[in-house]
Protein backbone atom coordinates (compact mmCIF):
# COMPACT_ATOMS: atom_id res chain seq x y z
CA UNK A 1 0.00 0.00 0.00
CA UNK A 2 2.95 2.41 1.04
CA UNK A 3 4.32 1.68 -2.39
CA UNK A 4 1.14 2.37 -4.34
CA UNK A 5 0.47 5.66 -2.68
CA UNK A 6 4.16 6.51 -2.82
CA UNK A 7 3.80 6.27 -6.74
CA UNK A 8 0.20 7.62 -7.37
CA UNK A 9 2.21 11.19 -5.76
CA UNK A 10 4.80 11.18 -8.10
CA UNK A 11 2.48 10.48 -11.14
CA UNK A 12 0.10 13.20 -10.22
CA UNK A 13 2.90 15.34 -9.59
CA UNK A 14 4.31 14.47 -13.25
CA UNK A 15 0.55 14.99 -14.61
CA UNK A 16 0.07 18.22 -12.83
CA UNK A 17 3.58 19.62 -14.62
CA UNK A 18 2.97 18.03 -18.00
CA UNK A 19 -1.00 19.70 -18.38
CA UNK A 20 0.51 22.92 -17.49
CA UNK A 21 1.70 25.92 -19.67
CA UNK A 22 5.05 25.98 -20.25
CA UNK A 23 6.52 29.49 -19.81
CA UNK A 24 9.77 28.43 -21.08
CA UNK A 25 11.32 24.83 -22.59
CA UNK A 26 14.91 24.14 -23.09
CA UNK A 27 16.29 20.79 -24.81
CA UNK A 28 20.08 19.46 -23.82
CA UNK A 29 22.29 17.09 -24.61
CA UNK A 30 25.16 15.26 -22.96
CA UNK A 31 28.10 12.80 -22.64
CA UNK A 32 28.89 10.45 -19.74
CA UNK A 33 31.33 8.20 -18.93
CA UNK A 34 31.87 5.39 -16.05
CA UNK A 35 34.16 2.70 -15.05
CA UNK A 36 34.60 0.62 -12.30
CA UNK A 37 34.75 -2.75 -10.95
CA UNK A 38 31.91 -2.85 -8.53
CA UNK A 39 33.21 -5.93 -6.88
CA UNK A 40 34.51 -8.01 -8.97
CA UNK A 41 37.48 -8.93 -10.59
CA UNK A 42 36.67 -7.05 -13.83
CA UNK A 43 36.12 -3.82 -15.12
CA UNK A 44 32.87 -2.29 -16.48
CA UNK A 45 32.72 0.87 -18.49
CA UNK A 46 29.42 2.56 -19.17
CA UNK A 47 28.85 5.33 -21.51
CA UNK A 48 25.66 7.32 -22.56
CA UNK A 49 24.33 9.94 -24.10
CA UNK A 50 21.45 11.86 -22.96
CA UNK A 51 19.04 13.71 -24.70
CA UNK A 52 16.84 16.24 -22.36
CA UNK A 53 13.92 17.99 -22.71
CA UNK A 54 12.34 20.44 -20.31
CA UNK A 55 9.78 22.41 -19.52
CA UNK A 56 8.86 25.32 -16.85
CA UNK A 57 5.71 27.40 -15.49
CA UNK A 58 5.76 28.91 -12.56
CA UNK A 59 6.80 26.95 -9.64
CA UNK A 60 6.96 23.64 -11.80
CA UNK A 61 9.48 22.34 -13.69
CA UNK A 62 9.34 19.11 -15.53
CA UNK A 63 12.09 17.21 -17.81
CA UNK A 64 12.44 14.22 -19.90
CA UNK A 65 15.78 12.78 -20.50
CA UNK A 66 15.78 9.66 -23.07
CA UNK A 67 19.30 7.50 -23.38
CA UNK A 68 21.54 6.30 -26.05
CA UNK A 69 23.93 3.88 -23.79
CA UNK A 70 26.78 1.41 -24.05
CA UNK A 71 28.09 -1.01 -21.36
CA UNK A 72 31.36 -3.41 -21.78
CA UNK A 73 32.00 -5.43 -18.51
CA UNK A 74 30.63 -8.02 -16.38
CA UNK A 75 26.81 -9.09 -16.75
CA UNK A 76 26.24 -8.54 -13.14
CA UNK A 77 26.61 -4.90 -13.37
CA UNK A 78 23.41 -3.25 -14.19
CA UNK A 79 23.26 0.66 -15.09
CA UNK A 80 21.49 2.80 -12.51
CA UNK A 81 22.11 -0.08 -10.03
CA UNK A 82 25.95 -1.25 -10.18
CA UNK A 83 27.03 -4.50 -9.19
CA UNK A 84 24.31 -6.99 -7.99
CA UNK A 85 23.00 -10.73 -8.95
CA UNK A 86 21.34 -10.70 -12.48
CA UNK A 87 20.22 -14.06 -13.38
CA UNK A 88 19.02 -13.33 -16.24
CA UNK A 89 19.61 -16.48 -18.61
CA UNK A 90 19.80 -14.33 -21.32
CA UNK A 91 22.21 -11.21 -19.73
CA UNK A 92 25.30 -9.51 -21.66
CA UNK A 93 27.71 -12.15 -22.53
CA UNK A 94 25.51 -15.52 -21.68
CA UNK A 95 23.82 -15.96 -24.79
CA UNK A 96 20.13 -17.38 -24.01
CA UNK A 97 22.47 -20.31 -21.58
CA UNK A 98 22.06 -21.01 -18.29
CA UNK A 99 22.98 -19.05 -15.72
CA UNK A 100 26.35 -19.75 -14.62
CA UNK A 101 28.37 -20.67 -11.22
CA UNK A 102 30.56 -17.58 -12.37
CA UNK A 103 30.44 -14.04 -13.99
CA UNK A 104 30.29 -13.70 -17.73
CA UNK A 105 30.87 -10.63 -20.07
CA UNK A 106 29.82 -8.87 -22.64
CA UNK A 107 28.98 -5.82 -24.63
CA UNK A 108 25.79 -4.11 -25.60
CA UNK A 109 24.41 -0.50 -26.77
CA UNK A 110 20.87 0.48 -27.21
CA UNK A 111 18.20 2.47 -25.49
CA UNK A 112 18.53 3.06 -21.89
CA UNK A 113 15.74 3.90 -19.37
CA UNK A 114 14.05 6.95 -20.34
CA UNK A 115 13.23 9.14 -16.87
CA UNK A 116 10.99 11.50 -16.69
CA UNK A 117 10.75 13.91 -13.67
CA UNK A 118 8.60 16.85 -11.81
CA UNK A 119 9.64 19.36 -9.55
CA UNK A 120 7.61 21.85 -7.63
CA UNK A 121 9.24 24.86 -5.29
CA UNK A 122 7.99 24.73 -2.44
CA UNK A 123 9.48 27.76 -0.77
CA UNK A 124 11.60 30.35 -2.84
CA UNK A 125 12.30 33.29 -1.51
CA UNK A 126 14.98 36.09 -3.44
CA UNK A 127 15.60 38.21 0.00
CA UNK A 128 16.53 34.98 2.10
CA UNK A 129 17.97 32.92 -0.73
CA UNK A 130 16.40 29.81 0.83
CA UNK A 131 14.63 27.32 -1.16
CA UNK A 132 12.28 24.14 -1.25
CA UNK A 133 11.83 22.01 -3.86
CA UNK A 134 9.26 18.89 -4.00
CA UNK A 135 10.58 16.31 -7.27
CA UNK A 136 8.03 12.88 -8.73
CA UNK A 137 10.36 10.91 -10.71
CA UNK A 138 8.97 8.06 -12.57
CA UNK A 139 12.48 5.79 -14.81
CA UNK A 140 10.11 3.40 -17.54
CA UNK A 141 11.78 0.22 -17.52
CA UNK A 142 13.15 1.00 -21.21
CA UNK A 143 16.12 -0.53 -21.57
CA UNK A 144 16.30 -4.14 -22.73
CA UNK A 145 16.64 -6.06 -19.52
CA UNK A 146 18.17 -9.22 -21.47
CA UNK A 147 21.00 -7.22 -22.67
CA UNK A 148 22.12 -6.21 -19.04
CA UNK A 149 20.88 -2.50 -19.73
CA UNK A 150 18.44 -2.09 -17.29
CA UNK A 151 16.62 -3.84 -15.12
CA UNK A 152 13.28 -3.98 -17.24
CA UNK A 153 11.69 -2.83 -14.43
CA UNK A 154 9.50 1.06 -13.75
CA UNK A 155 11.22 2.90 -10.60
CA UNK A 156 9.04 5.71 -9.04
CA UNK A 157 11.25 7.99 -6.59
CA UNK A 158 10.05 11.10 -4.45
CA UNK A 159 12.58 13.23 -3.41
CA UNK A 160 12.75 17.11 -1.48
CA UNK A 161 16.08 19.03 -1.82
CA UNK A 162 16.25 22.44 -0.38
CA UNK A 163 19.17 25.25 -0.85
CA UNK A 164 21.09 28.41 0.30
CA UNK A 165 22.70 31.05 -1.16
CA UNK A 166 24.99 33.15 1.32
CA UNK A 167 26.69 36.04 -1.09
CA UNK A 168 28.79 33.65 -3.79
CA UNK A 169 28.21 30.53 -1.66
CA UNK A 170 25.43 28.08 -2.31
CA UNK A 171 25.04 25.61 0.10
CA UNK A 172 22.20 22.52 -0.75
CA UNK A 173 21.16 19.21 0.43
CA UNK A 174 18.21 16.32 -0.15
CA UNK A 175 17.23 13.18 0.36
CA UNK A 176 14.94 10.85 -1.52
CA UNK A 177 13.06 7.47 -1.62
CA UNK A 178 13.25 4.96 -4.43
CA UNK A 179 10.70 1.94 -5.07
CA UNK A 180 12.21 -0.33 -7.31
CA UNK A 181 11.39 -2.71 -9.16
CA UNK A 182 11.35 -6.66 -9.56
CA UNK A 183 11.78 -9.20 -11.68
CA UNK A 184 11.83 -12.95 -11.87
CA UNK A 185 15.58 -12.46 -12.43
CA UNK A 186 16.27 -9.36 -10.50
CA UNK A 187 15.55 -8.95 -6.36
CA UNK A 188 15.50 -5.43 -5.67
CA UNK A 189 14.65 -3.29 -2.53
CA UNK A 190 13.58 0.08 -1.96
CA UNK A 191 16.22 2.80 -0.79
CA UNK A 192 17.01 5.86 0.54
CA UNK A 193 19.15 8.23 -0.83
CA UNK A 194 20.92 11.51 -0.02
CA UNK A 195 22.97 14.33 -0.90
CA UNK A 196 24.99 17.53 0.40
CA UNK A 197 27.44 20.01 -1.70
CA UNK A 198 28.09 23.31 -2.39
CA UNK A 199 28.78 25.84 -5.35
CA UNK A 200 30.60 29.14 -5.59
CA UNK A 201 29.97 31.85 -7.91
CA UNK A 202 33.01 33.09 -9.84
CA UNK A 203 31.52 35.32 -11.98
CA UNK A 204 28.01 36.21 -13.74
CA UNK A 205 28.78 33.41 -16.39
CA UNK A 206 30.66 30.98 -14.10
CA UNK A 207 30.35 28.87 -10.71
CA UNK A 208 31.71 25.54 -10.03
CA UNK A 209 31.34 23.39 -7.10
CA UNK A 210 31.37 19.70 -5.35
CA UNK A 211 28.83 17.26 -3.96
CA UNK A 212 28.87 13.96 -2.17
CA UNK A 213 26.06 11.22 -2.85
CA UNK A 214 25.02 8.47 -0.94
CA UNK A 215 22.36 5.65 -1.46
CA UNK A 216 21.54 2.47 0.34
CA UNK A 217 22.38 -1.31 -1.67
CA UNK A 218 19.47 -2.24 -3.76
CA UNK A 219 19.97 -6.12 -2.44
CA UNK A 220 22.05 -8.27 -0.57
CA UNK A 221 23.93 -8.70 -3.59
CA UNK A 222 25.21 -5.31 -4.14
CA UNK A 223 26.56 -2.35 -2.69
CA UNK A 224 25.76 1.12 -0.80
CA UNK A 225 26.56 3.75 -3.39
CA UNK A 226 29.21 6.94 -2.09
CA UNK A 227 30.58 9.04 -4.55
CA UNK A 228 31.59 12.81 -4.69
CA UNK A 229 31.03 14.81 -8.29
CA UNK A 230 33.13 18.26 -8.98
CA UNK A 231 31.38 20.17 -11.28
CA UNK A 232 31.94 23.87 -13.63
CA UNK A 233 29.00 25.39 -15.22
CA UNK A 234 29.04 28.20 -17.72
CA UNK A 235 26.55 30.09 -19.22
CA UNK A 236 26.90 31.12 -23.07
CA UNK A 237 24.63 34.17 -23.62
CA UNK A 238 20.96 34.85 -22.41
CA UNK A 239 20.12 30.70 -23.13
CA UNK A 240 22.97 28.63 -23.50
CA UNK A 241 24.69 26.38 -20.29
CA UNK A 242 27.49 23.83 -20.15
CA UNK A 243 28.35 21.67 -17.73
CA UNK A 244 31.81 19.51 -16.97
CA UNK A 245 31.75 17.40 -14.18
CA UNK A 246 34.38 14.50 -12.74
CA UNK A 247 33.25 11.74 -10.37
CA UNK A 248 35.40 9.38 -7.92
CA UNK A 249 33.40 6.54 -6.25
CA UNK A 250 34.24 5.40 -2.52
CA UNK A 251 31.94 2.38 -2.55
CA UNK A 252 32.02 -1.00 -4.41
CA UNK A 253 28.46 -0.13 -5.53
CA UNK A 254 30.04 3.49 -7.27
CA UNK A 255 32.39 3.72 -10.08
CA UNK A 256 35.65 3.74 -9.64
CA UNK A 257 35.77 7.57 -11.72
CA UNK A 258 33.74 8.95 -14.61
CA UNK A 259 32.79 12.28 -15.92
CA UNK A 260 30.87 13.56 -18.94
CA UNK A 261 30.10 16.82 -20.19
CA UNK A 262 25.99 18.54 -20.98
CA UNK A 263 24.58 21.07 -22.77
CA UNK A 264 21.58 23.20 -22.55
CA UNK A 265 20.10 25.52 -24.57
CA UNK A 266 16.50 27.42 -23.43
CA UNK A 267 14.21 29.13 -25.38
Amino acid sequence: MQKQWLATVALVALAASAGASADGSSVGVGFDYSSGKYGATTTTDIWSVPFIFGYDTGPWSLKLTVPYINVSGSGNVIPGLGGTENRNPNGRGRNGQSVPTTDTEGSASGLGDVVAAASYALVSNPKTGFGLDLTGKVKFGTADADQGLGSGQNDYTLGVDAYQARGDWTVFGGASYAMLGDSEFLQLDDVFGANLGASYKLNDASSWGAVFDYRQRASDKSQERNELTAFYNHKVGDSTKWQAYVLSGFSDGSPDWGGGLSVKHGF
